[in-house]
């Protein structure tokens, strides 16, 4: 299911202009009590909801696809942009008539609109019966007897230790062959615009055993691929205290201290796994990890970068602890090391406080240097509480913002061509994930470098590898034909 947006608020290329919003599979049991989840936002939030769907599941529920039909609602929500919770409740009045008919039906807000809002979320959405931010899913049981017993609960406390490590994810959301792994929770990089570290938590990496399990066990079900998660995955680190603390054996994380060394183990699980991983920090990611994906072919070779904006004044006002030159350092180093071939993306915020038209011009210039492959690119909005908010003013008008934001998306769909009429010719190892949406005689399945590819379907199924030539393309989309060994 997809929810429209604005084409002024976020662009990703040809086929992704559409806000993805994930809800829960049908699972057809019969005679249990049924849960909907609908999950908006990153993909910390899908694999969250997933955590949300086992704990839910030890209580005796299974999943349906149709709220209508739902004992529990759940809206797994975010808040990094104001249209996120517009949509969110725009979305609580549409399940407002569900609920009048069975009125027995409870409705919760989960995630970090949760936690942004809390028991204000009760007052201002009578519908609401609970309210639990992300690390308080393990509580969801209490609550909802609070619920059966006629109150309205909340628990938004913000964990310094949650990982949720030793919850194995209903994988509702999953194709079947592509998967997320949570390595780490919460944010301590204060980026004046984001309210991420307030709603999610202080950042706390999750112990390497249980991660390279989680590999080790999807690749025995059938999953080719796995993405592991974190708000910024190269500060992830894991010290002896930790360990003693977890009474984790210490063969098995010895050699485990930073991203590069966990990234260098999932990758041992199977050369048949692909490694993806997101999100990078420009400030944290290092030469190491640069090495350790050159050095295993089935790490993905692809790195998500946000810039936010390449003028270096805006981004000290961003707090981004890093400015234009070292970020196309880090760019340099992605090509030296990787090859030119390596796919990049980013996100981009047009007219932040006090952006000159200058200024966008310096974030117009360094999209020209970089060549992105896709970028998410968005106008500034102010989010309350963000410092951000309380130092700046909000100042840039709206339809400056917008055509800044055009300009952006006008470039970055350019790019997106370029980098697509490129590939023409070239031979890729695909992973297929499924059939395509537009026919079901074509697959569809994604290069190393997270480029989607459609092509003729013959006698292979997801799941599997396949090698393609590139015929043809569009902005956000190559077609090929299979090369049959």
């Amino acid at each position: 299911m997809k929810g429209l947006i604005s084409d002024l608020d976020i662009l990703s290329g040809e086929e992704q202009k559409q806000e993805e919003v994930h809800i829960t599979k049908e699972e057809g049991n019969t005679g249990k009590k049924k849960l909907y989840i609908e999950s908006y936002g990153c993909q910390m939030n899908f694999s969250d909801s997933e955590i949300v769907s086992s704990i839910m599941k030890e209580q005796g529920y299974t999943t349906t696809s149709s709220f209508e039909e739902a004992d529990v609602t759940f809206l797994n929500t975010c808040s990094i942009r104001e249209k996120a919770e517009i949509t969110v409740r725009n979305r609580l009045a549409h399940i407002k008539g569900s609920k009048k008919k069975n009125p027995n039906m409870v409705v919760g807000v989960l995630g970090c609109m949760a936690e942004r809002l809390k028991s204000k979320l009760l007052e201002e959405e009578r519908i609401v019966d609970l309210v639990v931010g992300p690390d308080a899913y393990r509580d969801l049981p209490n609550l909802l007897q609070e619920v059966d017993s006629g109150q309205k609960a909340v628990n938004t406390f913000l964990s310094r230790e949650e990982t949720y490590a030793d919850i194995s994810p209903v994988r509702l959301n999953s194709n079947g062959v592509t998967a997320f792994i949570s390595i780490m929770r919460g944010c301590d990089n204060m980026c004046s615009f984001c309210v991420v570290p307030f709603t999610r938590g202080r950042e706390r990496s999750r112990d390497p055993h249980s991660i390279i399990a989680e590999a080790q066990d999807l690749f025995d079900k059938g999953y080719r691929e796995v993405t592991l998660l974190g708000q910024n995955v190269d500060s992830y680190k894991w010290s002896e205290e930790q360990n003693n603390k977890a009474k984790l054996e210490k063969s098995d994380i010895q050699e485990i201290t930073n991203f590069a060394h966990l990234l260098e183990k999932v990758a041992l699980v199977n050369p048949l796994l692909r490694v993806r991983f997101s999100t990078s920090h420009p400030k944290d990611i290092t030469d190491e990890v640069l090495y350790t994906m050159k050095k295993y072919d089935n790490i993905c070779k692809y790195i998500h970068l946000p810039v936010q904006s390449g003028n270096s004044r805006i981004l000290e006002m961003m707090n981004r602890t890093y400015d234009r030159a070292w970020y196309i350092n880090r760019v340099d180093k992605i090509k030296e090391i990787l090859g030119e071939d390596c796919g990049l993306s980013s996100d981009m915020i047009a007219g932040f406080c006090t952006e000159t038209e200058e200024e966008h011009q310096d974030t117009l210039s360094l999209m020209r240097y970089v060549k992105y492959d896709l970028s998410y690119m968005f106008y500034y909005s102010e989010r309350p509480g963000t410092l951000a908010e309380k130092k700046y003013e909000d100042d840039i008008p709206m339809e400056v913002k917008k055509r800044r934001l055009t300009e952006i998306i006008d470039l970055q769909n350019q790019t997106s061509a370029e980098s697509n009429q490129r590939d023409i010719g070239k031979e890729f190892e695909v992973l297929i994930e499924g059939v395509s949406k537009k026919s079901s005689d074509q697959l569809f399945g994604r290069t190393s470098t997270n480029k989607v590819v459609v092509f003729d379907k013959a006698n292979h199924q997801k799941g599997d590898y396949v090698h393609v030539k590139i015929t043809g393309c569009t902005t956000g989309t190559l077609f090929g034909s299979l090369i049959e060994n």
